[in-house]
């Protein structure tokens, strides 16, 4: 699973999200990532095995480029929306840990 947390922009990186008490936000199962990344909704230069952090603009260009798309009704992208509206909510970014 690919734990995502809310993290500020002004925040360094931690290795582990208790070490910041970081508020999880939820999570993404291998074949949901796979399956946006493969429809072009994430970027692929995110790996699922590798952590990785979107900030407050990039979060704001996904939600944007992915409200565009009639596949609200997707379960995989209603997770993702479900992410970044928490984060938008929370002027936050997300930051990704694979456990």
């Amino acid at each position: 699973m690919l734990d995502f947390y809310l993290i500020r922009d002004d925040l360094p990186k931690s290795e582990y999200p208790e070490q910041v008490e970081l508020e999880f936000a939820g999570g993404l199962d291998y074949k949901s990532f796979d399956n946006l990344r493969d429809r072009g909704i994430i970027a692929d230069r995110f790996d699922y095995y590798t952590d990785f952090r979107w900030g407050t603009d990039l979060i704001r260009q996904i939600n944007e480029q992915t409200n565009q798309k009639p596949s609200e009704s997707d379960s995989d992208v209603k997770q993702l929306l479900d992410l970044l509206n928490q984060a938008i909510q929370k002027e936050s970014g997300l930051i990704a840990y694979c456990d």
